[in-house]
């Protein structure tokens, strides 16, 4: 996969390193990033790549925003069109069936903390600064950020995020939930590689199972979303890895998973 703005390495543990690299722009999000996104996430080999971790170019800035310039002459249709291409590739994000990692080395304002919020995990650098500032500019986020903020960190402190156009530090982000973890700029990415090679020591199956356990929750009742949970448990049991997994912890015994 070759791309202007998007750089992509995979590991041989089965780690990929996708960083947004549009450094002179702090890599604010154009038309051609969130294109290019779109096809990344429509065609990443999900069984070579086990965990994806999310990233920007550069020291200052993770994602700074999408990009003004480009919006700044948009009428209502055209608006219309850049919301939806933004929220569309962030959706395919979100429902990769890898867990994904957001590793927040800077700026992170409006889309940049939307395609944040769009991965699983959110560890953050000690200088990285976050915020949905859009009204401040007379719009509104406009890549889901106005339903996921809230569902990560409650509906008083979204509002009053997103009212109010302020940014915040890592360390207030840590505080109201919207990160998991905040670190030194230079432990930043070692933190983020050790979360990930945890998890792919784990049961691939099992692992997506419980990701689509809890995205879908995100809009399913009580008897809805426990009903999804016994049904992807139930079909754990049909895989070589549970059968293997239970195995070896009964041997006393450590096992490698094949995600079979």
């Amino acid at each position: 996969m070759d791309y202007q703005y998007l750089k992509y390495e995979l590991r041989d543990n089965g780690i990929g390193i996708l960083t947004i690299s549009a450094p002179k722009s702090l890599n604010a999000l154009n038309s051609t990033i969130i294109c290019e996104l779109d096809d990344f996430c429509s065609r990443l080999d999900t069984t070579a790549n086990r965990v994806l971790i999310l990233t920007g170019d550069g020291e200052k800035s993770f994602v700074a925003g999408a990009d003004i310039s480009e919006m700044a002459n948009k009428n209502e249709a055209e608006g219309l069109a850049f919301g939806q291409k933004g929220a569309e590739a962030f959706r395919k994000l979100e429902d990769l069936p890898i867990p994904t990692i957001a590793a927040v080395n800077g700026f992170c304002l409006g889309g940049g903390c939307e395609i944040a919020m769009a991965c699983d995990i959110r560890y953050a650098s000690s200088k990285a600064k976050f915020g949905q500032p859009e009204v401040g500019l007379g719009i509104i986020p406009g890549f889901s950020g106005t339903y996921r903020l809230p569902k990560l960190i409650g509906q008083g402190m979204a509002k009053e995020l997103i009212y109010s156009a302020k940014v915040i530090r890592a360390d207030e982000a840590l505080r109201i939930g919207l990160v998991n973890a905040v670190y030194e700029p230079e432990e930043l990415m070692p933190a983020v590689i050790a979360l990930a090679e945890q998890i792919i020591k784990n049961a691939p199956l099992a692992v997506s199972y419980a990701k689509e356990c809890i995205n879908r929750n995100y809009d399913m009742d009580r008897t809805e979303g426990l009903a999804l949970e016994n049904q992807l448990f139930a079909r754990c049991f049909t895989t070589e890895d549970q059968k293997n997994g239970m195995a070896a912890f009964l041997r006393k015994e450590k096992t490698t998973f094949q995600g079979k």
